[in-house]
């Protein structure tokens, strides 16, 4: 059985741990006050999900999913994340972040600063651009007409394949926008960003994307 490490317990956290769990997989979920802070929400999910450390749950995972604050990034460990594919939940608010200079000229991408914290992961982008309500209640089976498609990117295909495969499981088209180096096309206030959009919508509403907002 598959176990995920999920790294913040907020409301993408925990709509993803439903999710996960929901098709079978087993998760170890921490956020930064502690595993105790989790009791509630660990009894909620059931025997599949166990609270931890962020350390705890970075080496528990055979994959695992970082979904903190932006202005947290630098917190999530590295040592326990080295040689697995990390899926980054993350999004740019400078009012709550703080303004980053190299977001805000378009010089870097929210997905490759956290690839540049963990140098031996292999990072990818998913989840960033739906709602945490609509992770388990939009999907579709595969085939279905006008089914909602989600985008990911990468700089290596495994974990960028990784997330296209979770995707469908989890009932969505996967869309991949290509290196981290273009993944700011599906970032806040895009065209792409947290609509309802099929595959084919998806890819032009990339193309359009602006590089700076």
């Amino acid at each position: 059985m598959t176990t995920v490490g999920i790294i913040g317990a907020g409301h993408i956290g925990q709509a993803l741990a439903r999710t996960f769990i929901q098709h079978g997989y087993t998760v170890t979920i921490a956020n930064s006050r502690g595993p105790e802070t989790l009791a509630d929400l660990v009894a909620d999910l059931g025997p599949s999900a166990t609270a931890a450390t962020a350390a705890e749950a970075g080496a528990a995972g055979d994959f695992v999913v970082v979904t903190v604050p932006l202005k947290n990034y630098r917190d999530i460990p590295v040592a326990p994340l080295a040689g697995k594919i990390v899926i980054d939940t993350n999004n740019y608010y400078f009012e709550r972040d703080g303004h980053i200079p190299e977001l805000d000229e378009g010089t870097a991408t929210v997905t490759g600063l956290l690839q540049a914290h963990l140098p031996e992961s292999r990072v990818a982008k998913g989840f960033n651009h739906i709602g945490a309500r609509d992770i388990p209640t939009t999907g579709s089976p595969a085939g279905t007409p006008n089914r909602r498609a989600l985008a990911t990117a990468s700089d290596f295909e495994d974990a960028a394949a990784l997330v296209a495969s979770i995707y469908d499981e989890f009932g969505f088209d996967a869309v991949n926008v290509g290196p981290l180096s273009e993944s700011w096309r599906v970032e806040r206030d895009r065209p792409a960003y947290v609509v309802r959009q099929n595959r084919e919508e998806l890819e032009a509403n990339l193309a359009e994307a602006p590089r700076t907002i």
